[in-house]
């Protein structure tokens, strides 16, 4: 008879009689019985193998999938990737894991257009287990259950977007994994996280401790975070074991692309009035004796704007300073020179405001997509976007990560902020391979980007590049 027994139950693994257990199997004095956070499922199943402790494992509740059959052939880097995955980044040391079922647990990073969903679909089949998928919009919810559902012709799940529904292939919201991380942290035996990066907010990062999915993949375009939670990230789904940069796959797999970075001036009464805030910010930075280091030294700054009426001015300055040298008068004058260069082109149009998205959107006549704009209106933009009703959109940061955007071939900054993974995304939106032209390589991307001279922006640029 097994000396221990491991069972789920709301989101740990409990454990049940005598033996020895790994130091973190804690003892939890309302059951009397040990436990352990549900993501350590795997760790502890091999902490008591390696050591011969008998053990009845009831943790999952999981039946072996039949019938997948994925009609994708993969590219050479999307089977590198794939393997790196399935060793853990380790080819020697990870074969014997990979043969008995691990360590299977990672990050692949890969530029936008390169089909991360096509690895994560032949990881699926290949372990053919019960499969969450998380993804952090509506958008990304609806396009992964389309795809999962006409690769493997089969009901999928949807936790999210009004519906409740678990079957052995669902796809789920991060917040709907939140909220039901501990209802069916035993349903599945490999939960795949898109735009992986999302995962290491703090409330979210919960959704991967409340499964026991021992197989775990994470996918993102770049794992790049402004703090240290891609470690918590690599502790809950592994580290990044296989990385491939947009300059490496351009000319083969994704469109070959240009950067133009373009520097434009600001008008005299812009300058006069950007530098009178800018002012009034770092003087007061000054003589308050702060320092911005970091994230949140700023976040402190914001804490002390609420009761010191002389931050809260030194933080209007410096959001005004912003918003000038994001939608300087030339930038948009700028713009209507690169539309006409490119009238028989499909651009897209980035902003970090919405202010100015709705600018651009009246005085060139294109549709605008912000937060503001309502699902079924985005659909139909991005719908006449795909059928070549539309030509051109602009928009506000909306369509960076989670959107299934029609391919675009010139792609114009205006304005984002020091994200070099923001830089990626949007460069990844034109990435996706066109038409040959003969030459092997098919027609040419372009993103520009337009600077405002003189100020902050310089900075900006040269961090998100």
């Amino acid at each position: 008879m097994s000396g221990l027994t491991l069972r789920f139950e709301d989101g740990t693994v409990r454990v049940d009689g005598d033996g020895d257990c790994p130091p973190f199997v804690e003892r939890d004095p309302r059951s009397g019985t040990r436990r352990a956070s549900a993501h350590r499922y795997a760790d502890l199943r091999d902490w008591l193998d390696e050591r011969g402790v008998a053990y009845d494992d009831r943790v999952l509740d999981t039946e072996p999938l039949s019938g997948l059959d994925s009609a994708y052939e993969l590219r050479e880097y999307q089977a590198d990737a794939l393997a790196a995955w399935r060793d853990g980044g380790n080819a020697v040391d990870g074969a014997d894991a990979a043969a008995r079922g691990g360590p299977r647990r990672g990050v692949l990073e890969l530029p936008t257009g390169s089909g991360k969903t096509v690895i994560a679909i032949a990881a699926i089949e290949e372990l053919a287990t019960p499969t969450l998928v998380v993804v952090p919009t509506i958008d990304l919810l609806q396009q992964w259950r389309r795809e999962l559902e006409r690769e493997f012709d089969r009901p999928v799940g949807q936790l999210g977007g009004g519906e409740q529904r678990v079957e052995a292939l669902t796809v789920s919201t991060y917040d709907s994994a939140y909220l039901r991380g501990d209802d069916v942290g035993d349903r599945f035996g490999l939960v795949v996280f898109d735009e992986v990066h999302h995962l290491g907010g703090e409330g979210y990062r919960e959704i991967a401790r409340l499964l026991a999915a021992p197989a775990r993949l994470g996918l993102t375009a770049t794992f790049e975070r402004p703090d240290d939670a891609h470690e918590v990230v690599e502790r809950l789904v592994g580290p990044v074991v296989y990385r491939i940069s947009a300059e490496e796959l351009a000319g083969e797999h994704l469109a070959p692309y240009d950067v133009k970075r373009i520097a434009v001036e600001l008008t005299d009464d812009e300058r006069e009035e950007y530098e009178h805030n800018q002012e009034t910010f770092t003087d007061y930075l000054a003589r308050s004796n702060v320092e911005l280091r970091s994230g949140s030294d700023y976040q402190e700054l914001v804490k002390r704007s609420g009761s010191d009426p002389e931050a809260r001015e030194a933080l209007l300055a410096k959001q005004r300073a912003r918003e000038i040298m994001m939608g300087s008068e030339n930038k948009v004058t700028r713009l209507a020179g690169i539309l006409d260069d490119h009238r028989d082109d499909r651009v897209i149009v980035f902003t970090a405001h919405n202010e100015l998205a709705y600018r651009i959107s009246e005085r060139f006549l294109i549709p605008a997509v912000t937060h503001r704009t309502s699902a079924a209106e985005r659909r139909e933009v991005i719908e006449g976007f795909r059928d070549g009703t539309y030509s051109r959109v602009v928009t506000s940061n909306v369509l960076d990560e989670g959107v299934d955007v029609p391919d675009a071939n010139v792609a114009v900054v205006l304005s984002g902020s020091g994200s070099e993974r923001e830089f990626t995304q949007r460069l990844g939106r034109i990435l996706r391979p066109k038409a040959d032209d003969g030459s092997g390589l098919g027609e040419r991307a372009l993103l520009y980007e337009v600077v405002s001279e003189g100020t902050a922006e310089k900075r900006v640029s040269a961090r998100r590049r």
